[in-house]
């Protein structure tokens, strides 16, 4: 059974009651920790010793890594979104600035989109695609293109957007000049912290989200009694780009006798109702002094400390509903902790992430550079330094990361996890399913987090019903598609335009995680609840996949690999309808990228129908239609061609290079099994460079992981620190801060340490020269084991491994393998000898 069902909803929170039973999965629970919330701890207890993940809470990694890998620390306020913290519980977000004078607290919730509940799926399409499909064929790519456009496109063509709820502001008169200053988050307690001096005096302030209670936490304290006096607001955001004056607003309010809320609706978008209204409350509890309370404001004078509630909703209830009362939401929050104490609401918390968070610890060896400011690292990291720890830090803050945006019961994280301050955010700042989303979740298996895949499993387990709707109307076919992207509406037509829109095997992508997610955990009760959702992408290309008229394979058609232009004969800019200028057609048959994910869902498919013991007429299908897809092919330069045809061009350094997947998410091709391909693989991302996006760069990194190249990696982790890095240690994709960066950096980190893709696990397959000695707790392997691992001077000195179940366990180091037998639940440990003879 799925574990994030299981810490949810009424099971762990009864007395939450059956309108907060319907969605609100993340309700807060009572301070006490006896009866119900006792017995759901029991409960979680034994499910996590039967999966083994979370049986190493506490145990497998210890403690927490050393601070210079669980410490980001600035001695400078930040002054802008790439500078602030970012904490969050997975359904609330917040970043801290840490401006002395004037602090803002930058206020998120997920469910903040614009529009409301849509389907934006053109009926149109079924009715064309089959002359779509005859013209690309052909070879006339530009009528096909603009056939597109015209009857397989969305409508809206856009999607939604994910919006900022508000801000809390604190100015603080007289803190204008300061010393001793201090900035920090800690992501061991996922706790931040400011301290600084004015004249005699230290001032603290301490925010945090809790999962525990559903609040944004900020505490403001002095060493004297007395000492903090400020004035507090609460604000929204209005579109300044796009006003629609006449359905989104906000109004801000003062609530005696101690509180300010906010509170309003989104926009109306491209048609779409703006239909999500949400709420907020800051409740502001003094130590000694007084609070006077504004019509917008509230002033604090003469306290010892502060500590402030801000708890806040949306009257989302899933994609289809939005009934929810958000205001009767946050005031069961505030009753609920109103008899909590501060002390009490920050060790639940912390106790709640740690449970996560200190499942792995690692250590890749504390130089002096380790030591300073994390904005002073980065910049001597990218200049060439020595700092070995910072690679430890960088792998535990995408851990925390995924922590704080992606909690069972939740939204998968977006483009920018849940932080965003932007009404208009960089492509929305929404699901982006060509990698980004896919990306987002790589190191959510091997970094001992499977139960913050939890959303992106729900996610895929409800797209479904309108990804099926959208198979029908728009291609006449059974099961269910998604394209690029999607919104918090689960849209799943193509969208944005042809160039985007024709990518259609992003669902059967994120499918391929699915099963991941089982090769790690080998939980036959979560495989019945995913297998649907297998089968139904599988069974949308067997009715759409069709037979190339000179290649004799099967191939999707329409399609396009990611964002990336092929260079074929008269391939010229075309006006596009859609977008309204001039664009270069991408539209295709068979991109590799396509193949090589069919290839890994139709497998996928196959095996769960046989552990099932179901659908055998179906499996024989797969393995049919499997046999005849297009094959990957080798270049004229040597390279793993992008597309069916030669077009690749030798000196294109694109961002995206999807056709790599077979490498690495993928595992189709592999230096020893198929070492042609992996040469062409390997030509194909040495022609696109070690520069790029910020996800582009952290893909590099797993690439040449698999690749063995660990000093490659390594050095392309050092250009992602360079040139695609913020202080805060968010990726960036040009000039917007993301997650996806951060999280593909840790995968690949992880990939460099142990790979267990090839039926065997590898020890330090990919081990740079810059990380000589090191040792890893709590990283998982494929198979359902769990490894602690050790090694000095570039040599392993010993590995143990965990099992929850008896069986073998193939290892491998360097050349030599041994197979392990154990016993459940016993570790077994390994020395460097055993290798050796």
């Amino acid at each position: 059974m799925y574990l994030g069902r299981i810490v949810a909803g009424v099971l762990v929170f009864p007395s939450i009651g059956p309108i907060l039973a319907r969605r609100w999965t993340w309700s807060p629970v009572a301070g006490d920790v006896s009866g119900p919330l006792r017995a759901a701890t029991l409960c979680l207890a034994v499910l996590a010793l039967s999966t083994l993940g979370a049986a190493q809470d506490a145990s497998a990694a210890g403690a927490a890594s050393d601070v210079t890998a669980t410490m980001l620390w600035y001695d400078e306020p930040g002054k802008t979104f790439p500078e602030a913290l970012p904490l969050g519980n997975g359904r609330l977000g917040a970043m801290l600035f840490g401006n002395p004078a004037k602090e803002r607290v930058l206020l998120n919730e997920e469910t903040v989109w614009t529009g409301g509940p849509y389907n934006p799926t053109n009926p149109a399409g079924a009715k064309n695609v089959a002359e779509i499909r005859r013209l690309v064929l052909k070879g006339d790519y530009a009528r096909a293109h603009k056939l597109f456009g015209r009857h397989m496109m969305g409508t809206p063509v856009e999607q939604m957007k994910y919006q900022p709820l508000g801000d809390l502001w604190l100015e603080f008169p007289g803190h204008e000049s300061f010393t001793d200053y201090r900035r920090e988050l800690n992501l061991d307690t996922a706790v931040a912290s400011v301290r600084y001096r004015v004249r005699t005096e230290v001032f603290t302030r301490e925010v945090f989200v809790s999962p525990v209670d559903q609040v944004i936490v900020v505490r403001v304290s002095a060493r004297k009694p007395g000492q903090i006096s400020f004035v507090a607001s609460l604000t929204g955001y209005r579109n300044t780009a796009h006003s629609n004056y006449g359905s989104e607003f906000y109004r801000m309010d003062g609530v005696a006798p101690d509180s300010l809320q906010l509170h309003g609706r989104t926009s109306t978008y491209l048609g779409v109702e703006g239909r999500v209204r949400f709420h907020a409350r800051a409740r502001f509890i003094a130590t000694g002094g007084e609070v006077l309370v504004g019509h917008d404001s509230l002033t604090v004078k003469g306290a010892d400390a502060v500590i402030i509630l801000i708890p806040a909703a949306t009257n989302f209830v899933d994609y289809r509903d939005v009934s929810a009362s958000a205001e009767s939401r946050v005031q069961q929050v505030l009753e609920r902790v109103a008899d909590k104490t501060y002390e009490a609401i920050k060790a639940d918390h912390i106790a709640a992430h740690q449970k996560l968070f200190r499942r792995l610890a690692i250590n890749l060896s504390v130089s002096p550079a380790s030591r300073l400011p994390t904005d002073e690292r980065l910049t001597r990291f990218a200049k060439g330094g020595d700092d070995p720890q910072l690679a430890a830090l960088l792998f535990q803050y995408a851990r925390y990361l995924l922590i704080s945006s992606s909690r069972p019961g939740t939204k998968p994280a977006n483009l920018q996890g849940i932080w965003n301050e932007k009404m208009n955010p960089s492509w929305d700042s929404k699901f982006t399913a060509n990698i980004n989303l896919q990306m987002n979740y790589w190191p959510a298996e091997v970094a001992n987090l499977s139960d913050c895949a939890g959303p992106l499993i729900d996610m895929l387990c409800e797209i479904t019903g309108p990804g099926s709707f959208t198979a029908r109307k728009t291609y006449g076919a059974r099961g269910w598609v998604l394209h690029q992207n999607t919104d918090i509406w689960w849209a799943t037509a193509p969208m944005d335009g042809p160039y985007w829109g024709a990518f259609s095997t992003g669902g059967a992508w994120l499918c391929t995680q699915l099963w991941e997610h089982y090769q790690y955990q080998r939980d036959p009760g979560y495989l019945l609840r995913v297998y649907p959702v297998l089968k139904g992408a599988a069974l949308f290309f067997v009715d759409t996949l069709v037979e190339h008229p000179t290649e004799k394979v099967l191939v999707t058609c329409p399609a396009s690999s990611p964002e990336n232009l092929p260079t074929r004969p008269g391939n010229r800019k075309i006006h596009d309808e859609v977008m309204g200028g001039a664009i270069t057609p991408c539209i295709c048959a068979g991109p590799t990228v396509d193949m090589q994910v069919l290839r890994d869902l139709f497998g996928a498919v196959i095996q769960a129908s046989l552990i099932l013991d179901r659908d055998r007429a179906l499996r024989t299908q797969l393995a049919e239609t499997r046999r005849r897809l297009a094959p990957m092919k080798i270049g004229r330069h040597g390279q793993l061609q992008e597309w069916l045809e030669e077009w690749d061009d030798p000196d294109n350094t694109h961002r995206h290079f999807s056709h790599l997947y077979g490498l690495f998410p993928g595992c189709q091709i592999d230096v020893e099994r198929t070492p042609e391909l992996a040469r062409a693989a390997k030509k194909s991302v040495s022609m696109r460079g070690d520069h790029g996006t910020g996800f582009s760069m952290a893909w590099k990194m797993g690439l040449w992981a698999r690749l063995r190249d660990g000093d490659r990696a390594h050095q392309i982790l050092r250009y992602l620190v360079e040139r695609n890095t913020c202080s805060n240690l968010l990726s960036k994709c040009y000039d917007t801060p993301q997650v996806d960066g951060a999280f593909g950096a840790c995968a690949g980190i992880a990939e460099m340490l142990i790979q267990s893709h090839a039926d065997e696990i590898h020890l330090l397959p990919a081990l740079p020269k810059a990380w000589p000695d090191g040792r890893v707790s709590g990283l998982r392997a494929r198979g359902g084991f769990e490894l602690d691992l050790e090694w000095k001077a570039s040599k392993l000195v010993s590995v143990t491994i965990h099992s929850a179940a008896a069986g073998p366990c193939k290892i491998r180091y360097g050349d030599k393998r041994r197979v392990i037998a154990l016993r459940p639940g016993e570790p077994c440990s390994v020395g460097a000898d055993r290798f050796s003879r």
